[in-house]
C-alpha cells in the first residue's frame, strides 16, 4: 500500500549570512560631490629652510631671509567611476502563493545587504590596498611572525608622521586567529558597546582592530594598517524604489542605483600599510605536482 506523505512549506526564508559594512571606520567623507561628477583638490608645496643673514656683507642686495621661491600649487582630480544599478520584478501571485516571502520591501533589503554592500566594500578595500603608500614583499604570516609584522607597520606609519590616534588594523578571520595564538600579542578586548556595534573587536598597539571576511578583500590579503584620513569614499547617489503595478507588470518593480567610489589622497598614501600574504603552494595527491594558490 502506497502512502502519500504531506509536504508542508513554512512562511520562513532561509537567509544568507552577511556581514555589516565596516567601511565607515576606514574612510572619510571630507569632500562633497554635490552638483559635480569630479572634484579637484590642491596640493600646496613648501619652502626649504635657510640661514638668516643677520649681518650681511657690504653691498648685499638680497633678502636677509634667503632666496625667495614660489610655492607649487598642483591639483589632483577625483572622478566618480562607479554608477551601478539593479532591477527585478515580483509578480502579485508569486508573492501571494509563497506566503508573502517575496515581499518587495524585504527583497530590496536583501538585495542591498547581499549585493550592494559587499560590492562597495570590496571595491573600497581593493582601492586602499592598491594605492597603499607602503607595500612590502608578500610574507608567510604565522602566529610566530604576525606580531613583528604588525609592529613594522606601526613603525612605518610613525616614521611617516601619520597621526597615532585613529589607526585601524584590518585583518581576516584567519589572521585574527593567528593573532590570538601569538604568545607576544596582548589585545585589549574590553571595548565599549557602541564600538562593538560598529565592528571593533579589540585594540592592539594603539590601533583599533576590525575583522573583515576574506571574500571582501583582495586575494592573499594579510593585513592592512590605515588611518581614515587617507581615503575618501563618497556615495554621491543611493536611490532605491518600489513601483506598485507599473505599466506592463502586475505586481512590484524594484529598482536601485548607487554611484560611489574610493580615492586615496596623494599626500596621505603613507597612512596606508598593506601586507600581502605569500601564496600557498599545495601538492596534489597521487600526482606529485604543485599548485600555487
Amino acid at each position: 500500500m502506497a502512502i502519500s506523505l504531506v509536504t508542508q512549506f513554512q512562511p520562513y526564508t532561509d537567509e544568507i549570512f552577511t556581514t555589516e559594512s565596516k567601511k565607515s571606520l576606514l574612510t572619510n567623507q571630507d569632500f562633497s560631490w554635490t552638483g559635480a561628477h569630479s572634484i579637484k583638490v590642491y596640493k600646496i608645496g613648501t619652502s626649504e629652510m635657510q640661514d638668516y643673514s643677520r649681518n650681511p656683507v657690504q653691498g648685499f642686495t638680497g633678502s636677509r631671509y634667503g632666496t625667495i621661491h614660489d610655492l607649487d600649487a598642483a591639483t589632483e582630480e577625483f572622478t566618480l567611476k562607479n554608477d551601478r544599478s539593479f532591477t527585478f520584478a515580483i509578480d502579485k501571485l508569486d508573492n501571494d502563493e509563497t506566503a508573502q516571502q517575496l515581499a518587495a520591501a524585504s527583497a530590496l533589503a536583501r538585495q542591498v545587504r547581499e549585493k550592494v554592500v559587499p560590492e562597495v566594500d570590496s571595491y573600497t578595500y581593493g582601492a586602499m590596498c592598491e594605492n597603499a603608500g607602503t607595500k612590502p614583499a608578500a610574507a608567510a604570516l604565522s602566529a610566530e611572525s604576525i606580531f613583528d609584522e604588525i609592529l613594522k607597520a606601526n613603525n612605518e606609519l610613525d616614521n611617516a608622521e601619520v597621526p597615532e590616534t585613529g589607526r585601524i588594523l584590518v585583518v581576516t578571520p584567519d589572521v585574527y586567529t593567528m593573532m590570538k595564538r601569538s604568545k607576544d600579542i596582548i589585545m585589549e578586548t574590553d571595548i565599549a558597546e557602541d564600538m562593538r556595534l560598529r565592528g571593533v573587536i579589540a585594540m592592539m598597539d594603539g590601533a583599533t582592530v576590525i575583522k573583515v571576511p576574506a571574500v571582501r578583500l583582495p586575494e592573499n590579503f594579510g593585513f592592512m594598517l590605515a588611518h581614515p584620513c587617507a581615503t575618501v569614499a563618497p556615495t554621491k547617489l543611493e536611490d532605491y524604489k518600489v513601483h506598485e503595478d507599473p505599466p506592463g507588470i502586475s505586481g512590484s518593480l524594484v529598482e536601485g542605483r548607487i554611484c560611489y567610489d574610493a580615492f586615496v589622497l596623494d599626500n596621505k598614501v603613507k597612512a596606508i600599510y598593506y601586507q600581502e600574504q605569500a601564496a600557498k603552494t599545495v601538492t596534489k595527491e597521487n600526482s606529485g605536482t604543485q599548485e600555487t594558490k
